[in-house]
């Protein structure tokens, strides 16, 4: 399964990017769960969510960026 590419992260509106990101941090949250417990059988998502989670981070960190210098331009 290849990694999920961060275009797809950019097509996203804001309230779908916040979801996402909430829904990336509770499969994390079950992946330890599953990890401490002894039944995580693809030890492979972790790097997939963790890359997953990066991606959605970045573009909105991204969006905020771009958006506070807007403000201050406008200024």
């Amino acid at each position: 399964m290849p990694l999920p590419k961060i275009s797809e992260a950019r097509e996203l509106t804001d309230e779908k990017l916040a979801e996402e990101i909430v829904a990336v941090k509770r499969q994390l949250f079950q992946l330890r769960l599953q990890k401490a417990t002894r039944q995580l059988d693809k030890p492979h998502q972790f790097k997939h969510a963790r890359h997953r989670l990066a991606q959605l981070l970045t573009v909105e960190g991204e969006r905020k960026r771009a958006a506070s210098q807007q403000s201050q331009e406008q200024k």
